[in-house]
């Protein structure tokens, strides 16, 4: 769709921001699989996080990645990104490193993608001095000892943060996820996904818990990371009860968006600080940094990005509740949600699953599932019952899809992590803290070794 306006000199309206996102229904046969991961950067020396400048530097490593093709994207001389071949690495404010994987047609490719950009950031890395491991928050490092990237939207977000939540800044530079972005064939179908996937998104939240420390020492949670989350913005993030109403769907979804206040505007190679305002009073051409403009659609992207919820629509939807990890754990959450919402009988079976559960119970997961991970309960069950469960249905779901590649037959080996956790009722966070308490003698040195890719 056109960046500008939809038709010469006209004026966008709400509708052009409905049919936006309608225009990402597709046919199953176009259906693909896009997975983006984030990684936190270190001197191996100190430990030190990575400043942007300076011999072993974000920018260093973003000079170095070019020798494999990639082209630099940059904003004000600086490198912020990386493109080639529909794929992009891309920079989080605290200099965590994402990999935007590109839409691919199986599991397979997806772990020969990610696989190929880890061989790269290893070389270079080794090269620098410094080194990247997967967990879900940063496990040493103060706030304010984290470098910012030097991209203007951070800076807005930097100022406006913290007039909304005490942990947006956390969030902002201590986090890493995991997340996996599918597609739909038409606004039933789309709404179908949102609902289970944000119903499951506690249990994927709890099996993929692997950020139990801050600053060096056990926070009292399984995943800091997603706790961060329940005081960032109440405008923008959490849980969309309004998914499990009747009435969902794009219009309602535009519509939430709408109500979401605003961060930036994008012009002319910066960008208009404008957090607060209403894209609503945009479109009326009434907003008071810009007054007279109104929106392209280019804008209306860019907005959908700045909000927050467990599970985000745009052209596609995205699961956004999993704490990042090590290599096994970065396939895994693709393969357990491609598994329950592009096998039909799995998304039966996986709505079937959810279908006694409230907006109340969801938000009540939401809340323990941090701390407790797979010991919270929901309906009178465990979540480690459901989580279960819930990976069977996945393997299912990829059983029928019968993609072969590599050596298996199909993509049910990529599960392997999460039948292990879900059998076990042990999170990868429970083993950090056991080896804490134990081996790593009350220190986190080790893990930076251990968790290393």
């Amino acid at each position: 769709m056109n960046h500008s306006a939809t038709k010469q000199g006209e004026a966008l309206t709400r509708r052009d921001l409905i049919t936006y996102l309608e225009s990402g229904c597709k046919p199953r046969s176009a259906w693909r699989i896009g997975t983006e991961h984030e990684k936190f950067g270190h001197r191996l020396a100190d430990h030190a996080p990575l400043p942007y400048e300076g011999p072993w530097g974000i920018r260093a490593l973003l000079e170095g990645l070019q020798r494999y093709g990639w082209t630099p994207y940059l904003e004000k001389g600086n490198p912020i990104a990386l493109l080639k071949d529909g794929q992009s690495v891309t920079l989080e404010p605290g200099g965590q490193l994402e990999l935007s994987g590109a839409p691919l047609h199986n599991l397979h490719r997806t772990c020969d993608e990610v696989h190929a950009h880890l061989d790269q950031v290893r070389t270079i890395s080794g090269e620098l001095g410094i080194g990247f491991y997967g967990v879900g928050f940063r496990p040493d490092a103060t706030r304010e000892a984290i470098p910012w990237m030097p991209k203007g939207r951070y800076a807005i977000m930097r100022r406006y943060m913290p007039t909304r939540g005490s942990l947006g800044l956390d969030m902002m530079t201590r986090t890493c996820t995991v997340q996996v972005n599918l597609d739909f064939d038409s606004e039933a179908d789309m709404v179908r996904k949102f609902r289970v996937a944000m119903a499951l998104q506690p249990i994927a939240t709890a099996l993929f818990a692997i950020s139990p420390f801050v600053e060096g020492k056990p926070s009292g949670f399984r995943s800091y990371r997603s706790h961060v989350w329940t005081d960032t913005d109440p405008d923008r993030c959490g849980l969309l009860r309004f998914a499990f109403e009747p009435g969902m769907g794009f219009e309602r979804y535009a519509d939430y968006v709408l109500d979401a206040p605003m961060y930036f505007i994008a012009r002319d190679g910066g960008y208009v600080d404008v957090a607060g305002e209403s894209f609503r009073d945009f479109l009326d051409g009434n907003l008071p940094q810009l007054p007279g403009e109104r929106p392209t659609m280019k804008d209306w992207e860019d907005h959908l990005t700045t909000v927050f919820p467990e599970v985000r629509l745009k052209t596609f939807i995205e699961m956004r509740g999993a704490d990042s990890g090590p290599w096994g754990k970065v396939c895994a959450l693709p393969a357990l949600w491609v598994g329950l919402l592009y096998d039909s009988t799995a998304l039966n079976e996986a709505e079937a699953l959810v279908s006694d559960w409230s907006a109340d119970d969801v938000a009540a997961m939401l809340r323990a599932v941090p701390r407790e991970a797979l010991r919270a309960t929901v309906g009178g069950r465990t979540v480690q019952e459901v989580a279960r469960d819930t990976v069977e249905i996945a393997a299912g779901g990829l059983k029928r899809r019968a993609v072969a590649g590599n050596l298996d037959s199909d993509e049910r080996s990529y599960l392997t992590y999460l039948r292990q956790i879900a059998e076990s009722g042990r999170t990868a966070a429970d083993d950090m803290l056991e080896a804490y308490e134990g081996r790593w003698g009350r220190s986190i040195e080790p893990l930076f070794e251990e968790y290393a890719y």
